[in-house]
């Protein structure tokens, strides 16, 4: 980057576990949290705050130009599902869900946003992941679609692609 141009470009990521499941207990949601402080700063981003919940992470992000959104996204997750499965803190393999929020956030909003995630715990004790992923989305001016789990066809199932019911 030239020393001519300047950037500042705060974003709010939200992303949860597979499943929205809590597969991580306290201990391995502060070791996570460390690792996402240390990973990013080893890759030039600056990441202002985050919080590691059972089932969610909140991230403040100043996103370099040198990266997309994607991309970011890509480096935190896949790094820290890694990390999470190599060092055994989660009971069986660990796995974080499809997808992401990622929120704008005004340089004059980023101390309120910082608030916000330091007060995960406090949050959480009377409103679910789900719960505050929807309203991010509604209040963003999305609107919300929950995933549904694929449902699995019985055993016996019958092709019915295919002549005779024969898969």
């Amino acid at each position: 980057m030239s020393v001519h141009s300047y950037s500042r470009c705060w974003v709010h990521l939200i992303w949860g576990t597979l499943n929205r499941e809590r597969l991580l207990d306290k201990k391995a949601a502060a070791r996570v949290s460390r690792y996402l402080s240390e990973y990013v700063e080893t890759k030039g981003v600056h990441m202002k705050i985050n919080y590691v919940n059972a089932d969610h992470v909140h991230a403040l992000v100043d996103l370099p130009t040198g990266l997309s959104i994607e991309e970011l996204v890509q480096l935190l997750k896949g790094s820290s599902s890694h990390w999470i499965n190599a060092n055994n803190l989660s009971a069986g393999k660990f796995a974080w869900g499809r997808g992401y929020g990622v929120f704008s956030v005004s340089e004059s909003n980023v101390d309120q946003v910082a608030a916000y995630i330091t007060g995960q715990e406090q949050h959480h004790r009377v409103r679910t992941f789900a719960d505050e992923f929807q309203e991010f989305v509604e209040r963003h001016g999305w609107r919300w679609q929950d995933e549904k789990p694929l449902k699995r066809l019985p055993a016996r199932a019958v092709c019915v692609h295919r002549p005779k019911g024969r898969c």
